[in-house]
């Protein structure tokens, strides 16, 4: 099989020779061969593990998103992917990229209410005038 997994801003890995890929979704662990028919499938937080016939087994911490396998074609479309060779490293690796997330997010939140306040403002100064 061929597998791109796409994130909202760049195409995040794309490979080719994919022999299994198992997927966490809302239903439970689900696995995948090439001989499975189509389906599309929602993806909830968790470990994305595939193997390919060159590099052997391979995980991927992905955010919640969606999986559509067509054909020969596996497409993943998720919100964020952080990749690693080994289970422990890859659970330090997610709790940096989330931490780092979570401060990033606190600063556009304060960045956010700053802009309203001023736009309230200007808005309260126009309608007095």
């Amino acid at each position: 099989m061929n597998m791109k997994i796409l994130l909202p801003y760049k195409v995040f890995n794309e490979t080719g020779n994919v022999k299994s890929i198992v997927a966490e979704t809302s239903a439970g662990s689900y696995g995948l061969l090439p001989q499975r028919l189509d389906f599309a499938a929602s993806l909830v937080p968790g470990i994305f593990t595939y193997e390919t016939d060159a590099g052997g087994v391979h995980y991927l911490a992905l955010d919640e998103g969606v999986m559509i396998k067509a054909g020969r074609q596996v497409l993943v479309s998720v919100r964020n992917a952080v990749e690693g060779t080994d289970l422990g490293k890859l659970h330090e690796a997610v709790e940096k990229e989330f931490l780092n997330q979570d401060s990033e997010e606190k600063n556009v939140r304060s960045l956010l209410a700053k802009m309203e306040s001023g736009l309230m403002h200007n808005l309260e100064k126009l309608h007095n005038e």
